[in-house]
This record gives C-alpha cells, sequence and structure tokens, in this order.
C-alpha cells in the first residue's frame, strides 16, 4: 500500500530536478544571446592565484555590431578595445605576445543542448551582485576533463554578474564580478574611443589567405565532447618556421594545440599553471626533425598532458 505514495514522492523529485534542468537550459540560452543583444557599462573585479585587479568596461551593441572597450584601473595601465570579438588595440603588458587571427576572435556561441550531455546544468539558488537580483547556474562536469563554473546571471538581463570556475575539488581558479553595471544607457562614441595609448594589432596573414594546418597530423585522443572549430598555418616573424595551430572547443571550454619545428635548437618541456590556463609542452622527434608540441587552454593539467601525448602523424619517426 505505500508503494503508490513512494512512487509519487520519487515521480515528483525527478520532475523538479527535470524543472531545474529545463530552468538551467532557459537562463544559458539566454546568456548566449545576452551580449549580442544589451549594451551595458560598469565596473568589475577580476581575481586570479589570489591576485586582484578591477576594470571599467563599456559595451555597445548597434546595427549589429557589438564593440567593446575595458580598461585596468589598478597596477600597469591596459586597455583594450574589440568589434565583433576581434581586438582592435591594446596597451600595456598586453601588447606582448597579442596576435588577432581571424579564428582567434570567433564568437562563442552558447547551446545548453550541446552542453548538457558533458555538464549537468542547474538552478541552485539566488542572489544579489552589484545591487541587482540574479540567479545562480551551476555547470558541473560530469567527467575530470573539463572545469566547472558557477554563475550568477542578472535576472533582467541574463547577463553575467558574477563567474566562478572551480576545479574538481570545488576549489575557485577565477573569478569574473562586477561591482557597478548600469544596462538603462548605450556608451557613447566617446566612452569606446581608445586612449592614446592603446596600439594598433596588426591582422594576421593580412595580404594571403588563411592556409589549413597539415593535415598529416592528428590528435589520437580528445576529451569527450570537444570538436575541431579552427585550424590554420602561419609563419613565425621571429624564426621564420611554420607553425601549425588547431583550436577544439565542446561549446563552453576551449584549448589550442601548437605545433612548431624546434630547428634543431635545444627547447625545453613544460608544465605551467596559472589560474585555471594551463600550458602542456612536449618534444617529438619526426623524420623531418624534433618538433615541440604545446597544448594552451582552460582546461585541467591533466587532461592537456593526455592530448599533448597523443599527438600523431604520418611524419612521426619516434615517440620520445
Amino acid at each position: 500500500m505505500r508503494a503508490i505514495p513512494l512512487l509519487t514522492l520519487l515521480l515528483s523529485s525527478w520532475f523538479a530536478l527535470s524543472a531545474h534542468a529545463d530552468e538551467a537550459q532557459d537562463w544559458m540560452t539566454r546568456l548566449g544571446r545576452a551580449e549580442q543583444q544589451q549594451s551595458f557599462e560598469g565596473t568589475f573585479v577580476y581575481e586570479r592565484n589570489g591576485s586582484f585587479s578591477t576594470h571599467d568596461i563599456w559595451h555597445r551593441v548597434q546595427n549589429g555590431q557589438v564593440r567593446e572597450r575595458l580598461l585596468q584601473l589598478d597596477g600597469s595601465a591596459q586597455e583594450v578595445v574589440r568589434i565583433d570579438g576581434r581586438t582592435q588595440c591594446v596597451s600595456g603588458t598586453l601588447v606582448a605576445g597579442l596576435g588577432n587571427s581571424r579564428d582567434a576572435s570567433a564568437a562563442r556561441v552558447l547551446d545548453p543542448q550541446k552542453l548538457t550531455p558533458f555538464y549537468e546544468l542547474s538552478v541552485i539558488g539566488k542572489s544579489r551582485v552589484a545591487g541587482r537580483n540574479a540567479v545562480i547556474v551551476s555547470i558541473t562536469p560530469r567527467d575530470q576533463y573539463r572545469y566547472g563554473f558557477e554563475l550568477h546571471l542578472d535576472r533582467e538581463t541574463a547577463l553575467p554578474l558574477k563567474s566562478l570556475l572551480l576545479n574538481d575539488q570545488g576549489q575557485l581558479l577565477e573569478r569574473f564580478q562586477f561591482t557597478r553595471l548600469n544596462t538603462s544607457v548605450a556608451p557613447s562614441d566617446r566612452d569606446l574611443q581608445p586612449s592614446g595609448e592603446c596600439k594598433a594589432v596588426a591582422v594576421s596573414n593580412n595580404n594571403a589567405p588563411e592556409v589549413p594546418a597539415d593535415q598529416a597530423w592528428h590528435l589520437n585522443w580528445l576529451p569527450p565532447g570537444f570538436e575541431p572549430i579552427s585550424s590554420n598555418a602561419r609563419r613565425d616573424s621571429q624564426t621564420q618556421s611554420t607553425v601549425d595551430s588547431w583550436m577544439y572547443s565542446d561549446g563552453l571550454a576551449r584549448f589550442s594545440v601548437f605545433l612548431e619545428s624546434t630547428d634543431g635548437a635545444s627547447v625545453t618541456e613544460t608544465r605551467t599553471q596559472l589560474g585555471p590556463t594551463v600550458a602542456v609542452s612536449r618534444r617529438l622527434n619526426t623524420v623531418d626533425g624534433e618538433m615541440m608540441v604545446t597544448v594552451v587552454g582552460e582546461i585541467p593539467i591533466g587532461t592537456a598532458e593526455r592530448i599533448a601525448l597523443s599527438v600523431r602523424g604520418e611524419k612521426v619517426a619516434t615517440q620520445p
């Protein structure tokens, strides 16, 4: 006689979980559209490895174009101006090593249906950030190959008021949080105008089409859900050697793989992590000489190491 009430309780709990998942997917869909539709300006703090910085941001959506300017308010002066995700100019320490390939600035489109096989999405509560009411969405990975997120989304616009990036132990790797946000007035041309210190960034391969990376190379292993989204080959202006690169994404996280000849130089394999960002490199012996494989991205370091070890190609002679 007690089976029916128990079954009813179990079913009601399942439907409650399903409803929470559906609600989370709805919020993720709104988040994916928010920055392409909503103008705003504000101030946010960024934390990584216990280091904090404060930034102003101006973000305007007008006539289908998204223009954005960021200015660091403390420490070394740093500024970035982007149009439709492409970096136009930078200043400060950001200048060093910053490129602007067509693939690197590709817009990231959130598809909750694509994420759910690899992440558990759920609404876990509500909060208040920068004086605005927010809903808390938890994004928990279903395996050890990616990081989790806790997003505090503005109830009015679905913009991320606060974002926490967490490892598999629940430890904080990165925090982004608005302290002030104004969505009522679009930034002016003056707000979006870069300062004189903001140096223009040249577009890579400006006078030549991008060349696909060498198709002889491939990965023997990819974390589930990650797919290639771009590949290209470019010539390093300093070494004059060709660098093949591939970018992969699971719809939320991304990583890149770079392959370059060492040209006989003595190179050191590396394994480093700064906050959520890892860089793992290894030597690879081929019939054409030694190559250096480097994996960079916001993924666990164990994932990056396994990816680097999986690089294979027709030109491989022996594995180190």
